[in-house]
């Protein structure tokens, strides 16, 4: 192993122990009460938008421990690149907790994750065209579709037995815990050895599926085949840079195993309206009626709305725009793959699971997995396991993109038939 190597994994290590009290969502999250007493005055009609406290965390030394390994690091070196890329990540994320409940946050998100408007890859349309489209097609035809059988509605404590059965069968070396939380706001969040259920929700079908093959097969198992890197062990921690990458290859795994359905497509356009509802000025309140407009339920409303508000001002003009990553994601993800198989360079598609990388990743680190630095991922979410048949489903994508639909009349269908 070169010195230069040695000298980039070493900052690696020191990157690692740097992030270990810069928790992001942590940091930004509220507490259930606040749901609770802002359902009960806008029941009664005394709603007015929330105003969470944050902790104000020192993190002067980490930051200047971060700022430390990016300039040390050699940008004309794979792995130099990657370590910049990752301390500028994180410092924006440290800048960001300091800046919880101020304007300011609102900028560190969107150098962290983008924001509503911004373009597709390869593409002249924005994450805005996506949202808008899958709304108006979710609205045109969900009263057409058939209710579906077997859409079962379980309680949080059947879901946490049902997939604790799965992850169980499937993680063989690795125990990943499946629990309630009461005080969880969103429906669910997973790490890398546990995942979280909101306690008195209730779950279909399509909940435990999605659970399985965004939260389990991507989250929690990327994280484990980073905990399992001889070397990198920073593929472990999930970058805020990555997070684009991370949700749209968990969102494109719901999509390749038919785990996602109309509304929760619907859903993730939404939250990107809604942001950009939220930066052009619109307060909590108008978000949450956007939400139950949009035909979610009170609670899921405001579950969604203070996602658009976490670590910003409720009061509109700012926002976390970190759900506007979910359906931009999924696009570029879904492009990744696709020109994975136009390319014909289908190991890249698996090498994205070996730890919590983004795309640009998979490129600048490759020879790395060529000398053996890096290790090919040890658990791959079945689908991707099945190199030809996901060849296939692509190859066959990658046609029929060709085909505009807009131009095929009803009667183009039924010649030579």
């Amino acid at each position: 192993m070169s010195p230069e190597l040695v000298r980039h994994i070493a900052l690696d290590a020191r990157l690692v122990e740097a992030v270990a009290d810069i928790r992001l969502l942590a940091a930004v999250s509220w507490p259930a009460r606040l749901q609770r007493q802002f359902l009960e005055d806008y029941r009664r009609g005394q709603a007015r938008p929330p105003q969470p406290e944050y902790p104000r965390p020192d993190l002067s030394a980490a930051r200047a421990e971060l700022a430390t390994i990016r300039d040390a690091a050699d940008p004309q070196h794979p792995l130099g690149q990657y370590l910049q890329r990752n301390a500028e990540s994180w410092l924006h994320a440290a800048w960001l907790i300091e800046a919880a409940g101020t304007e300011s946050a609102s900028w560190h998100s969107i150098q962290l994750f983008g924001r509503p408007g911004d373009a597709l890859p390869g593409s002249k349309l924005t994450n805005i065209d996506a949202a808008r489209h899958f709304i108006e097609i979710a609205d045109e035809i969900s009263g057409d579709l058939v209710p579906e059988d077997g859409d079962a509605v379980y309680s949080a404590e059947a879901m946490q037995a049902e997939l604790q059965a799965s992850l169980d069968a499937f993680f063989v070396g690795h125990r990943v815990r499946v629990e309630v939380d009461p005080e969880l706001i969103a429906k669910a969040a997973a790490g890398p050895t546990r995942i979280r259920l909101r306690g008195g929700a209730t779950f279909s079908e399509y909940d435990l599926r999605q659970l399985l093959e965004h939260e389990a097969f991507v989250h929690s198992l990327t994280a484990l085949n980073g905990r399992e890197q001889p070397h990198l062990k920073s593929l472990s921690r999930s970058a805020p840079r990555v997070t684009a990458t991370q949700e749209g290859l968990a969102t494109f795994a719901e999509l390749m195993t038919g785990a996602i359905d109309l509304p929760r497509l619907k859903r993730l356009s939404l939250r990107i309206l809604a942001i950009d509802m939220a930066l052009n000025g619109a307060d909590f309140i108008e978000v949450f009626r956007y939400f139950l407009d949009g035909g979610q339920t009170e609670t899921d409303s405001f579950s969604s709305a203070q996602r658009v508000f976490r670590g910003c001002p409720t009061g509109g003009g700012s926002a976390f725009t970190k759900d506007a990553v979910y359906l931009h994601g999924m696009l570029s993800v879904h492009t990744f793959f696709r020109w994975t198989i136009r390319h014909r360079r289908p190991r890249l598609s698996h090498l994205l699971f070996a730890g919590k990388m983004a795309l640009h990743d998979v490129f600048t680190l490759e020879p790395l997995f060529e000398d053996g630095v890096i290790a090919e991922p040890l658990y791959l979410p079945p689908w991707a396991q099945r190199a030809n048949g996901l060849a296939g489903v692509l190859a066959f994508s990658l046609f029929a993109n060709r085909i505009r639909i807009d131009r095929v009349e009803a009667e183009d269908l039924t010649l030579g038939v």
